[in-house]
């Protein structure tokens, strides 16, 4: 994966995501973490479409944090003409356990 690199030509668009993970683990150890971010630019994908890619760090609780990364679905259209994309992952293996983490990101702001 080329996880977030600039473009050094004509720039495209990022979105910015953030969230909470689902609980995990049981009794006194039952977490979950807090995540955001900014994906990578534009991926085409053919007919139109793109997605982006995404890679961030959970905050830090019972100490430790996950790694959060993949790929975004295409685009979403609203009615308003700005769109969102839905990303659904599984955080990396730590601690003994993994978070299922799914989010839609922000639209792109206009200006």
């Amino acid at each position: 994966m080329n996880i977030i690199s600039a473009s050094k030509g004509k720039q495209t668009h990022v979105h910015e995501f953030l969230g909470s993970t689902q609980f995990a683990e049981k009794g006194k150890e039952r977490h979950n973490h807090r995540f955001a971010g900014v994906t990578g630019e534009a991926i085409p994908i053919g007919k139109g479409s793109h997605i982006h890619e995404f890679r961030t760090n959970t905050d830090f609780t019972v100490n430790h944090y996950h790694v959060l990364k993949g790929k975004t679905g295409p685009e979403i259209e609203l009615p308003d003409g700005h769109h969102i994309h839905y990303a659904d992952v599984v955080t990396s293996f730590d601690d003994g356990h993994r978070h299922r983490a799914e989010f839609a990101t922000l639209i792109v702001p206009r200006g």
